[in-house]
């Protein structure tokens, strides 16, 4: 249990201090700050698994994810002044997305473990990566799923309105440049984060048992 305890801590983290950057918005509101510190989730996830192996890693993510419900029915109490800071469809679509995309995370990781040392991670997260946004925007915010209610729907109303896509381009629904400008920073950081990744999983392996 005691090797489980830095990555749950980190997970945990990581899981809480994107669900608060997340109300920051940066570049005109097209991303937040949030989109930088979660994508590092997945680093936790995958140095789990390299070093303790895919069951350690699955239970970081069941950790990962009571902590993102907890922040989510958290935030369904704090009222702001366009009403809850978290409505029930983002909920559901943050919790679904972290959920499945770090277990496909695990799952791809631990099919290319025995494969050059960056090829795991990287691919893992790419893939992951995908999912996570597809499932999250498109739960969240696209007009396929509006059968939450209408206070859950009319909540993010404004992100199925039209806008110029990625701010330069044709008319779209505003959540698919939110959707792209988010994967844009995952596989950046996707790529950054194999550094800290051959780091400490090479400390952690050479530490004594």
């Amino acid at each position: 249990m005691k090797t489980l305890l830095p990555g749950v801590a980190a997970m945990a983290v990581i899981v809480v201090t994107s669900n608060i950057l997340v109300q920051f918005l940066l570049f005109g509101g097209i991303l937040t700050w949030g989109a930088f510190t979660y994508p590092f989730a997945f680093l936790v996830t995958d140095i789990m698994n390299r070093v303790y192996g895919a069951k350690a890693a699955r239970r970081v993510v069941y950790a990962g994810t009571l902590t993102g419900i907890i922040c989510s029915l958290i935030g369904t109490q704090v009222m702001l002044d366009f009403g809850p800071a978290v409505v029930l469809r983002v909920a559901l679509g943050s919790a679904t997305a972290f959920f499945v995309a770090q277990l496909m995370d695990v799952a791809v990781f631990n099919r290319l473990r025995a494969g050059s040392w960056w090829r795991a991670p990287l691919v893992s997260t790419l893939v992951s990566s995908t999912l996570d946004t597809v499932t999250f925007f498109s739960i969240a915010f696209s007009a396929t799923f509006n059968i939450f209610g209408a206070q859950a729907d009319g909540a993010v109303a404004w992100a199925q309105g039209p806008a110029p896509f990625m701010t330069i381009g044709p008319d779209a629904p505003l959540w698919l440049s939110l959707a792209l400008a988010d994967f844009s920073v995952k596989l950046a950081i996707a790529i950054f984060a194999l550094v800290p990744f051959r780091i400490i999983v090479g400390r952690l392996l050479q530490r004594p048992a």
